[in-house]
């Protein structure tokens, strides 16, 4: 196993990673626990602990950013947030959170009383949501310990798997499904017409993990813990990031560059890191901001990169300041910052 990777330099307390990053107007009043680009176009929805499921519309010039607010929807009883996700054609946000359901919002619709439709319930909350576009079937992850499957138009699960703890994160990525739960579990499924099981195994990290992120490629994963990362595998390595001097801060969130397989990582010590997983090594370390970064996200094209300057309640609501800002930002992703040492430009845009 290899490891790379040294403390991002230091050089201030930004409110954001780089100067030209585009601050999103109305970006909600608690911590921000996802960020969703939509696959088709350059439409970015986040989640709240506030209860709002909040829609923006990027538009990028020569390198400039403007984010336009679109709408708002709220889960029912202001409940929080935890998660979101597109469906392919990018009509159709879903989410879940503390209010234990599984909502579907059709953007360009206002939902009945600004509460997205219910289509899925849990026993405990919905920690994570994603959508498998060859069955057109949306998955949950909850805190009650089981998977479900489900289909718009129908009430009750087409499916379900038992997770072996809680589910604390997922992503899918064509075929690939990955799961991460509590006590370190790691489950994998093929997503192929009838979801299976594909692979359980433990987390090659010490520490409980916090996210998780599939290969753009479909064959492997990363995963995020409180004390660091790794990309487990026949090669697998360590990457030593969000460490400041003798002191380890979680990363918070994984998410891949889907042109040219490179990936970013944030964490709650406040910094953006970009990576090369097969070079092994660092592209590009911003400095510290002036809050932890609680999620983040490339956009379809892979020109642009939203995360959240937020709360990320790592340490409970003892440490959580009413008032603190709760920032979005997005940076514009020229291709030398993302692209893998020795790649020729122009292959990481669709």
């Amino acid at each position: 196993m290899a490891t790379f990777g040294a403390p991002a330099p230091a050089t201030g307390q930004n409110a954001s990673a780089a100067p030209q990053d585009h601050n999103v107007a109305q970006a909600g009043n608690d911590g921000i626990s996802s960020l969703t680009w939509s696959p088709t176009s350059n439409i970015l929805v986040s989640s709240n602990w506030d209860g709002g499921v909040r829609c923006w519309e990027a538009q990028e010039s020569a390198g400039q950013i403007r984010a336009l607010p679109k709408a708002q929807a709220n889960h029912e009883g202001q409940a929080p947030v935890l998660s979101t996700a597109f469906s392919a054609d990018g009509s159709t946000v879903f989410s879940g959170g503390a209010d234990k359901a599984v909502r579907m919002w059709q953007l360009g619709q206002q939902p009945p009383n600004g509460v997205p439709q219910q289509i899925g319930a849990h026993d405990a909350p919905v920690k994570s949501v994603g959508f498998i576009p060859s069955s057109n079937l949306v998955v949950s992850g909850g805190w009650d310990k089981v998977l479900k499957f489900w289909d718009a138009r129908q009430p009750n699960p087409v499916g379900q798997f038992q997770l072996p703890e809680r589910c604390y994160d997922l992503d899918v990525r064509g075929n690939l499904m990955v799961v991460a739960c509590a006590q370190r579990h790691i489950v994998a499924y093929d997503v192929q017409g009838q979801p299976r099981e594909h692979v359980r195994k433990e987390s090659p990290l010490k520490f409980q993990s916090r996210c998780i992120a599939a290969f753009p490629d479909m064959t492997g994963f990363a995963v995020g813990s409180i004390e660091g990362g790794k990309v487990p595998g026949k090669e697998s390595f360590a990457f030593k990031c969000h460490r400041q001097d003798s002191n380890v801060f979680s990363v918070n969130d994984i998410c891949f560059h889907s042109g040219f397989g490179t990936f970013a990582t944030v964490g709650a010590d406040g910094v953006v890191n970009f990576w090369d997983k097969d070079n092994k090594q660092r592209l590009k370390g911003f400095p510290v901001i002036q809050r932890p970064i609680s999620c983040a996200s490339f956009n379809a094209q892979g020109n642009m990169f939203a995360y959240a300057s937020s709360y990320d309640w790592g340490k409970g609501s003892a440490y959580y300041a009413p008032g603190t800002p709760n920032e979005i930002f997005i940076h514009p992703v020229p291709e030398e910052e993302i692209k893998p040492k020795g790649k020729k430009t122009g292959l990481g845009r669709k």
